[in-house]
Parts: C-alpha cells; structure tokens; sequence
C-alpha cells in the first residue's frame, strides 16, 4: 500500500504543476489580448494610414505646382 500512496503524490503532485501551468498561461494570454486590444484603439490616434498620408501628399504637390506655376508666371512678366 505503500507503494500506492508515492504513486498518488507524485501524481498530486505532477496534476498540480500542470494546473499552475496552464492556469498562468491563461492569465498571460488573457493579459495580451488585452494589450492588444488597446493597442487596436491607439494606433489610429498616434499614427496616420499610409492611403491617408498619400492622399495629403498628393493635394500638397498639386497646391505647390499651383503656387510654382504662378510664380513662373509672375517671372515672365
């Protein structure tokens, strides 16, 4: 019987280190999905889209050809 009660406690004890195991990395993912999802949240106020950014940098180069062309124009005069 002995021999039946060193079997259980390894056993015990083996269950409960799996069980802390797995318990912590619930915890760990539970907590990285959260970062992750602020992360979601901020990014669009910290950062600017990339379509965003080449649309603005479009209109700035049509506004700076506007300006060049009227000071071209001014020159020939």
């Amino acid at each position: 019987m002995e021999f039946q009660n060193i079997v259980n406690t390894v056993l015990l004890i083996i269950s409960g280190s799996i069980g802390w195991f797995a318990k912590e990395l619930w915890s760990v993912l539970k907590e990285l999905k959260e970062d992750l999802s602020s992360l979601k949240e901020d990014l669009p106020r910290s950062y600017v889209l990339r379509e965003d950014y080449k649309q603005d940098i479009k209109d700035l180069k049509e506004i700076m050809g506007k300006i060049f062309d009227k000071l071209d124009n001014k020159l020939d005069r």
